[in-house]
C-alpha cells in the first residue's frame, strides 16, 4: 500500500463513487429514458467504468474498491485487519455518493417516468425504478438461497481472476498498464453470461451504498430490507465468494505458479549456474 491511510480511504471512496456513477447512470438511461437499448450496453459501461476506477486508485490504495475483496485479502493474510473496517466504510460511502450524483442528474427523468407509468415511489411497483440503484433477483430465481449461491459463484470467479492478473509468479501477466482493462473485460463477460440472474452485484459497496441512498430518498422498505429481505444477499454472497475464490486460487493455480517459479529460481541459482559452466 502506498501513502497514508487517509489517502487510501479517499482513493477507495472516489474509485467506487466513480464506477457507481457511470454504472447506475447507464441503468437509468436504459430504464428511465431508453437512451441505452439493451443489456450489452449496460455491461460494457460497468466493465469499462470499473477498469478506469482501478487505473485511478491502484497506485494509491491497491484498488480493492470492494469490501468482499478487502475482507478476502485480509483473510488470506495479504492485507492488515486494522484497515478492513475503514476500507469497507469508505467503499460503501463511495457507493452512496455515486448514487446521489446519478439521482442529482436524473431526478427529472425519475419524476417523468413515475408519472407516465403511474408509479408511486415506495410501492411494490417502484422496484422497477429502484433497479437503477441496487440489485434484485430475477423472477425465475426461486429464492434468496439460490441468489446467494449465484453471487458466491460469480464473486469467486471474479476474485480468482483478480489474483491471476496480479500474481507476480505468473510469467505471462498482462503488461502493468493492461491488467485493469483485462479485469474490466472479464466483468463484462460475467455480466453478459450470468448478470441477468441477480444483477451481478459481486460487491457489497456497489449494492448497499446505493441501496441506502434509495431507501432514504423515497423507496423505503422496497429496497431496504427489500423484497423478501433481499438486501443481505449482495452483501454476504460476495464476501463468501471472494474468500472462496481467493483460497481456491492459492490452492490451485497460485500454488502451481509458485512451485514453478521456485524451481526456476533454484535452477538459476549461482551454484547451479557454476555447475553448468563447469
Amino acid at each position: 500500500m502506498k501513502g497514508s491511510l487517509s489517502r487510501e480511504l479517499l482513493a477507495e471512496m472516489m474509485g467506487v463513487a466513480f464506477f457507481i456513477f457511470f454504472g447506475d447512470a447507464v441503468v437509468a438511461a436504459l430504464i428511465l429514458v431508453g437512451a441505452v437499448k439493451d443489456f450489452v450496453g449496460v455491461t460494457l459501461a460497468w466493465g469499462l467504468a470499473i477498469a478506469v476506477a482501478v487505473y485511478m486508485t491502484a497506485p494509491i490504495s491497491g484498488a480493492h474498491l470492494n469490501p468482499a475483496v478487502t475482507i478476502a485479502f485480509a483473510t488470506m493474510g495479504k492485507f492488515p485487519w486494522r484497515k478492513v473496517v475503514p476500507f469497507c466504510l469508505a467503499q460503501t460511502a463511495g457507493g452512496f455518493i455515486g448514487a446521489a450524483l446519478v439521482y442529482a442528474l436524473y431526478w427529472p427523468a425519475f419524476k417523468a417516468f413515475e408519472a407516465a407509468q403511474h408509479i408511486t415511489r415506495g410501492s411494490v411497483a417502484s422496484v422497477l425504478t429502484s433497479r437503477v440503484f441496487c440489485t434484485f433477483r430475477s423472477d425465475f430465481v426461486p429464492d434468496n438461497l439460490h441468489a446467494f449461491i449465484v453471487e458466491l459463484v460469480l464473486t469467486a470467479l471474479l476474485m480468482f481472476v483478480i489474483m491471476l492478473l496480479t500474481d507476480q509468479n505468473n510469467n505471462i501477466l498482462p503488461l502493468a498498464n493492461l491488467w485493469p482493462f483485462m479485469l474490466g473485460l472479464f466483468i463484462v463477460v460475467i455480466g453478459l453470461s450470468a448478470g441477468c440472474i441477480t444483477g451481478y452485484a459481486m460487491n457489497p459497496a456497489r449494492d448497499f451504498g446505493p441501496r441506502l441512498f434509495a431507501a432514504l430518498t423515497g423507496w423505503g422498505r422496497v429496497v431496504l430490507p427489500g423484497i423478501d429481505n433481499y438486501f443481505w444477499v449482495p452483501i454476504l454472497g460476495p464476501i463468501a465468494g471472494a474468500i472462496t475464490g481467493g483460497f481456491l486460487y492459492n490452492l490451485t493455480v497460485g500454488k502451481i505458479l509458485a512451485t514453478i517459479n521456485t524451481g526456476v529460481s533454484a535452477n538459476n541459482s549461482p551454484e547451479n549456474v557454476a555447475e553448468k559452466v563447469a
